[in-house]
């Protein structure tokens, strides 16, 4: 099972690289980066990357918040972490390519659904399952989608693409794990173990991020 894991994992990481060597520009060109050292490039977008989900990923963060409520084990929590990287790195550089293309009336929305799910999974699922990671994978593939429209307004520079999308997916790598480690030594690590813990702290949280996410669902589908 691992074996077959780690050809998986190898395979999918072969064809990514080999997306990024491709010679196709159909995102948006960063000019300003365009004749820029490597490490100014990487530097940038690995910040970018952090920025876009701290501060400025508020629905990211909530749906990093979430993963974090079913599981009381630090490595399950970073398993998620990275099925949700793997597969957003997918999309977002398929979306770069423009091998993908989908609205952002269409994918903002169900972003919004994947937070509102992982809640309610939270309150109805005393442990984490199997297929969650499965879950957190597919969801991962639709908010690489998100990401893109957003990377695309700042665009990327034509020589530079797979050190700026890998610099990019990296910072949101540890955008998440700070919110992660940041949500398990202030909660889970001292009360994950009270009887009282899916009462007191899972349920109220879960309940409040199921609101928001119900909330900008309905705002993304009518009001957007």
């Amino acid at each position: 099972m691992k074996a077959t894991k780690k050809n998986i994992a190898g395979v999918m990481l072969c064809g990514l690289m080999l997306l990024l060597s491709t010679g196709l520009s159909a995102h948006t060109i960063n000019y300003n980066l365009e004749k820029a050292p490597v490490n100014d490039v990487v530097c940038f977008y690995l910040k970018l990357g952090y920025q876009h989900i701290l501060p400025q990923g508020l629905d990211h963060i909530l749906f990093v918040v979430g993963l974090c409520l079913l599981s009381t084990n630090i490595k399950t929590i970073l398993w998620q972490a990275t099925a949700f990287t793997v597969a957003h790195s997918i999309t977002l550089a398929l979306s770069m390519k423009n091998i993908i293309i989908a609205p952002s009336s269409v994918v903002e929305p169900i972003i919004a659904l994947s937070i509102a799910f992982v809640a309610l999974e939270n309150l109805i699922v005393s442990e984490l399952k199997p297929w969650r990671i499965l879950i957190v994978f597919l969801f991962g593939l639709i908010h690489g989608m998100g990401f893109a429209s957003s990377l695309n307004e700042i665009g990327l520079p034509r020589n530079a693409f797979a050190a700026s999308i890998l610099s990019f997916n990296i910072g949101v790598e540890l955008g998440q794990v700070t919110i992660i480690l940041s949500v398990f030594a202030s909660l889970v690590f001292f009360l994950g173990k009270k009887p009282w813990y899916r009462q007191r702290v899972v349920y109220p949280i879960s309940v409040a991020i199921a609101i928001i996410a119900g909330y900008w669902t309905i705002e993304r589908v009518f009001f957007n």
